[in-house]
């Protein structure tokens, strides 16, 4: 497994920055789209009998698009405001402290039986604050293990599985759901121009799938890591000095500013509640919908100035917010963190842009589709077959967002054209995604994450932690992938106005 994982490993390490790749794939489709017009290749669409026609990007036409099109693709790319407007609220949430104090608060006095699950539902909790979450959460992780006399190292790895192994789902909305929501939106639209994907169309199966996951990195931790741990510790202990374990729980004036951020909370959801209610309300859609609103059109916003509200009322508490000008500086650093996905959104609106254009995802997906028609595959079959190439192809391509831009366009009309909804489709992806990345060492943070075990066990290498991290990534996949077929053969929705069949 080990000189698999390194094979792994060095072919991983030739692939070029998501950037780059995205323009090299930019750049193949410019001459696939030649080739496909050239020899006249088309396809009849069976949603609607309309014959697509493969379009040239070198001529004067795509010419045209090409140049023309570079500010359009990028500044209409659907998850770029998305994201951009709910990490101004979430920001100020995260900047002025109280994300971290949450997660603190959570783990504080957890008794030892209760340490492993608490970390990693903590954890998934945390994802809120993004890739944030592996420096907050891998540190209190191994604090709290400590704190009850338990290798760090344990809670180390959970702290990591949970949060990049089960990094695509949460309790509560997070930024990646509205990057995730608009990323299947542009797919869909390729089949059906106004097909929107709502950032709560995954909200029950994420709540489900937390608790679900918390539970099998529990079992699998305690009856294989933990196990494994200790008997590393026979040989060589871990360096931890019992003396010196910091203080988990909250000062006075924290626990103040987390309980008015809670009463805040409280307060904005019932608001919100109450002013959805009357039948006539203007954030109910027609005929009084809630699913089809302006409500939940317009959920980022409201994620926004929920996260704002919370973090301006903890961090005006506690002082890490002093005068007015002290939120829009943390909304400002806020978004210089997100500076690398906003230059990768701007390779991949390109890529996506032309991609549409010459029509060669709908010809694949119609193929695709064909293919998979004419062989009368079982849907449960499709959906574990897309799970593991995906959970493959995963180990080389770590991220999530990069991931579904390349294989989204693809994956989504191929399958509406089965009448698998998109939100389905987006809910398999999440569940590809996500498991093997705490294994490959392609993931940056699984470097972090390494440096932090060997703080306390300087042996520690590449290969420790992927042994630790290995039978809770098969696990996870496995419970996963079952639950999502329980899930379609029940016909639970996915989310708010999101059946999943």
């Amino acid at each position: 497994m080990l000189k698999f994982m390194d094979g792994v490993e060095r072919v991983g390490n030739k692939l070029p920055h998501p950037f780059w790749l995205f323009i090299g794939l930019t750049v193949v489709l410019v001459f696939v789209s030649a080739v496909l017009s050239a020899f006249d290749v088309s396809a009849v669409s069976p949603a609607d009998g309309e014959v697509i026609e493969a379009r040239n990007l070198l001529s004067a036409e795509g010419l045209d698009l090409m140049l023309g099109g570079v500010i359009k693709n990028f500044i209409t790319f659907p998850p770029l405001g998305l994201i951009l407007v709910v990490m101004l609220g979430v920001s100020i949430a995260d900047k002025g402290g109280l994300l971290t104090a949450v997660m603190r608060s959570m783990l504080a006095r957890v008794p030892a039986k209760m340490v492993t699950f608490t970390v990693a539902l903590a954890s998934m909790f945390a994802h809120v604050a993004s890739d944030a979450a592996f420096v907050v959460m891998i540190p209190l992780g191994m604090i709290a293990f400590r704190s009850v006399g338990r290798s760090p190292v344990i809670g180390a790895v959970v702290a990591y599985v949970a949060v990049g192994g089960a990094g695509s789902v949460s309790p509560i909305i997070e930024g990646s759901d509205a990057v995730y929501a608009g990323l299947t939106t542009a797919a869909a639209q390729t089949i059906d121009p106004d097909y929107v994907v709502s950032p709560v169309a995954n909200y029950f199966f994420g709540v489900v799938s937390s608790l679900v996951l918390a539970v099998s990195i529990t079992v699998v931790t305690e009856l294989i890591v933990a196990r494994r741990v200790e008997a590393m510790n026979k040989v060589l202990p871990d360096l931890v000095d019992p003396t010196d374990i910091p203080d988990m729980k909250l000062s006075a004036i924290e626990r103040r500013g987390v309980l008015r951020a809670g009463i805040a909370a409280a307060l904005f959801l019932g608001l919100l509640v109450l002013s959805v209610v009357p039948q006539a309300s203007p954030l109910r859609g027609e005929g009084g919908s809630i699913v089809d609103s302006p409500l939940m059109d317009n959920v980022a916003v409201f994620l926004m100035l929920f996260f704002a509200v919370v973090g301006i009322v903890y961090g005006t508490t506690v002082k890490t917010i002093r005068s007015a000008r002290d939120v829009p500086d943390m909304m400002a650093q806020g978004l210089r963190d997100l500076v690398p996905v906003i230059v990768l959104f701007f390779a991949v609106s390109q890529f996506l842009g032309y991609f549409k254009w010459t029509n060669v995802g709908q010809l694949v997906a119609i193929g695709g589709a064909n293919a998979l028609t004419s062989v009368d595959a079982p849907v449960m079959l499709i959906f574990v077959g897309a799970i593991l190439l995906i959970s493959i192809m995963n180990l080389l391509l770590t991220s999530g967002i990069a991931m579904w831009s390349l294989i989204g366009p693809v994956l989504v009309p191929m399958l509406m054209l089965l009448n698998i909804y998109p939100e389905t489709t987006q809910a398999l992806f999440r569940i590809a995604d996500a498991p093997t990345n705490s294994l490959t060492p392609m993931s940056p943070y699984f470097v972090i994450a390494l440096e932090f075990i060997r703080r306390v066990r300087p042996s520690a290498g590449i290969g420790t932690l992927m042994s630790l991290v290995l039978p809770l990534t098969v696990v996870n996949l496995a419970v996963w992938t079952l639950m999502f077929l329980g899930w379609y053969a029940l016909g639970i929705p996915l989310g708010p106005g999101a059946p999943i069949r």
